[in-house]
């Protein structure tokens, strides 16, 4: 099963290196990716999260929260979205057959309008409490305004499934071949969940989204920028449940090498596994310059 890594639009929050670890200065923002995976399957392509999309680039004040905007001021650049970037890979945005979901953030979520005839997967409980728009940093964090393909969705019950390394109610998805699970993983949000991949045999790619944020929170002695810290607290829904699938997180990638756990927004994960600087889109192999080289970004600062 082939994997094709994508940051699809990176966020640049206030902080520097208190958000991100890596920043020079804090007086500059941050730098985090929006790590969405393109899977090629015997079903089409499936694409896991969509990060941001077309609309969000063309008119990110119509979409996005003013709040948000302010805070995380994403790199908008219309080659980075998932769309663009599979067809620089040679597909067709046609090709995408399904969308798996992780979680309906705004960040996650904003490519869903570019891919009108796909099929979209999550956790019921995330549509239905995304849905209800109950508090105010739900509706900075959840909008409406980028679901257009919502009769698209097929949700699934979070208390149905299987055990999987340590996980428990994790579900195969309809119509999706057997190598893509989705791993309920509570906490960041109600219906928050990673999806694991099958790449090779005993080999697995797990997309764990926004469970952790940061790659040192992985290490035997767990440790997180203060910055991303903070906005971890500011936006969780259940704090037990978090710290539960983060330590159910730490002790997998610790112990089982077969399994690759990584999050959605920590830029030394997406370069490791992309093997390309975190601003550069992906291409076919073979065109372009070697994309691991610094480049820059379009507010002109190094990834």
């Amino acid at each position: 099963m082939i994997v094709h890594h994508l940051n699809c639009i990176s966020t640049c929050p206030l902080g520097g290196r208190l958000m991100d670890g890596r920043t020079r200065a804090l007086a500059e923002r941050g730098l985090l990716t929006c790590h969405c995976l393109l899977v090629e399957t015997t079903a089409g392509l499936v694409l896991v999260d969509t990060g941001f999309g077309l609309r969000d680039v063309a008119d990110p004040r119509s979409r996005i929260s003013r709040f948000f905007l302010g805070l995380v001021s994403p790199d908008f650049r219309e080659e980075m979205t998932a769309i663009r970037q599979i067809q620089r890979l040679g597909f067709s945005p046609r090709d995408v057959t399904h969308i798996v979901l992780s979680h309906l953030d705004f960040d996650h979520a904003g490519g869903l309008d570019d891919f009108p005839y796909a099929t979209v997967h999550m956790l019921q409980v995330e549509r239905d409490y995304a849905f209800e728009q109950k508090t105010w940093m739900d509706r900075q964090r959840f909008r409406p305004q980028q679901w257009s393909t919502s009769v698209n969705w097929r949700v699934y019950q979070a208390s149905a499934g299987e055990a999987w390394n340590g996980f428990s109610r994790v579900q195969q998805l309809d119509g999706l071949p057997p190598e893509l699970l989705v791993v309920p993983l509570r906490g960041h949000t109600f219906g928050h969940a990673g999806i694991a991949v099958n790449t090779t045999g005993e080999q697995w790619l797990f997309n764990a989204a926004d469970a952790y944020f940061y790659h040192g929170e992985m290490h035997a002695t767990p440790h997180c920028t203060p910055g991303l810290r903070m906005y971890q607290w500011m936006l969780e829904k259940d704090r037990t449940a978090r710290f539960d699938n983060q330590r159910r997180l730490r002790e997998l990638a610790l112990r089982e090498s077969a399994v690759t756990v990584f999050c959605s927004h920590d830029v030394t994960e997406f370069e490791r596994l992309a093997k390309r600087a975190a601003n550069v889109p992906a291409q076919r192999p073979g065109h372009g310059s070697d994309a691991m080289q610094a480049s820059l970004s379009s507010n002109g600062r190094i990834a």
